[in-house]
């Protein structure tokens, strides 16, 4: 049974931007009406109507805009994989039958609310929906993916060559009565969890971390370095401390040389990312 379902831990691409979001929600209801309007199925083609094709089309408003809130709910979760994606598309089916279900029986049936003609709509949504769901899966599967990929092809790979030199200089982090002070050249990066922040740098060779009570934009805003810039909402990354660049179809991860650690990149950050790197390895 394990193996069987072992497809589902496969990476899935994610997309942050809004503009894709929207396109791919209301494609999607696209898809659905123009398959109600195609094929007729469950009964449609007795439903007979002057503007029979217009009042279907609030299908394609409801499944849009549920593919759309679900989208949006789940565009800042991490770890993305193919077991989340279907989880995410059952529960798209799920909201827009409850939806579809009311409009179907407040606008167009007028039968009385009942669970079991919601049951019956659920079956229709699913039938039409699972479908139309393995196409939108397979094309944003390919689509991100190809996008992520070409993204990071526009930063050098790997990232070789004269580094900018950093001033000897320190960098001092200040919160509460806690005080720390680390080298800018051994400061590799930093992670916020809450309302704390995991610095990680190099000493001796090692790698040390330490946590320290500060928001992300504090820190960042104490550090002050042209080197030291963010590349995700809960990371900082020393820039000049990068060796290579990768796209997947998870996303963008910066590689630093100590025990090559991987830095995630927001999709929102690389567009300044990119030309700062190019910058600092010259």
């Amino acid at each position: 049974m394990t193996n069987l379902f072992s497809f589902t831990s496969y990476s899935y691409p994610k997309s942050e931007s809004l503009k894709e979001i929207s396109l791919s929600s209301f494609s999607a209801g696209i898809l659905i009406y123009l398959m109600l309007i195609s094929l007729q199925p469950f009964g449609t083609e007795s439903f007979q109507h002057p503007y029979k094709y217009l009042l279907l089309f609030p299908y394609t408003i409801i499944f849009s805009t549920a593919f759309l809130i679900i989208n949006v709910m789940v565009s800042s979760f991490s770890n993305w994989n193919l077991g989340s994606e279907l989880v995410k598309i059952w529960t798209v089916l799920l909201l827009g039958s409850v939806g579809a279900y009311f409009y179907n029986t407040l606008c167009l049936s007028h039968v009385k609310l009942s669970f079991e003609n919601y049951f019956y709509m659920l079956f229709y949504c699913l039938a039409i929906g699972i479908p139309v769901s393995v196409i939108y899966v397979l094309s944003r599967y390919i689509y991100l993916k190809t996008l992520h990929k070409k993204t990071a092809e526009d930063i050098p790979q790997p990232l070789s060559g004269k580094t900018t030199v950093i001033e000897s200089r320190q960098v001092i982090i200040s919160a509460g009565n806690e005080k720390l002070s680390i080298p800018e050249d051994c400061f590799l990066y930093a992670q916020s969890m809450e309302n704390y922040c995991i610095l990680f740098f190099s000493e001796n060779q090692t790698i040390k971390k330490h946590m320290i009570r500060i928001s992300l934009a504090n820190l960042l805003d104490q550090i002050e370095s042209p080197a030291i810039k963010k590349c995700h909402r809960s990371y900082i990354v020393n820039l000049n401390k990068v060796i290579h660049s990768k796209g997947n179809a998870q996303g963008y991860r910066l590689t630093l040389p100590e025990n090559d650690i991987e830095v995630p990149v927001s999709r929102s950050f690389i567009s300044t990312i990119i030309p700062e790197l190019k910058q600092y390895r010259k």
